[in-house]
């Protein structure tokens, strides 16, 4: 789920060597928590108008991890 993350953000940064992903334990609902850093210049990038993007980021990311039985979280920091 990481390399999915890392993948959809990868296009969209122009600053690619400043994404930063770090994944939390899985917490007591089963949900892993993924947080997101990206440089400052490219956080509107990920983000979007009205938060378009991350939605569309987060969406993808829970149906990728349902398909593995998982439960995902994406923040973005």
């Amino acid at each position: 789920m990481k390399e999915l993350l890392h993948t959809i953000v990868h296009g969209l940064v122009e600053n690619k060597e400043a994404i930063s992903i770090t994944q939390d334990e899985v917490n007591e609902s089963g949900v892993t928590v993924y947080h997101l850093h990206v440089a400052s210049e490219d956080m509107g990038r990920v983000i979007g108008k009205q938060g378009r993007i991350a939605k569309a980021i987060r969406t993808i990311m829970r149906a990728g991890a349902i398909r593995n039985s998982q439960k995902v979280m994406v923040e973005i920091d």
